[in-house]
């Protein structure tokens, strides 16, 4: 697996009244929901990034206003009469 670094101003986590390990988790979590959200990875692969398993992931989605399932209408219709 590869390995991002990220520099990061040391005050962030205290500022947020979260540990380092707690801010680094989240800065993970964040980017994996936007690449997910920008339709850029599959919800497992953005899983895998955060750290966590798939449904972990697609739970905390909400927390950051992604649906889990971004369908338009005429989408979801040809998939009901494909149904």
């Amino acid at each position: 697996m590869k390995q991002l670094t990220v520099d990061y101003p040391e005050k962030i986590p205290d500022t947020l009244q979260e540990s380092t390990e707690q801010f680094e988790q989240e800065a993970r979590l964040a980017m994996a929901v936007k690449l997910f959200e920008m339709k850029r990875l599959p919800s497992g692969t953005a899983a895998v990034l955060a750290g966590m398993d798939r449904v972990s992931f697609l739970l905390e989605l909400r927390k950051y206003g992604v649906p889990m399932i971004d369908v338009d209408a005429e989408e979801l219709e040809r998939d009901i009469e494909n149904a």
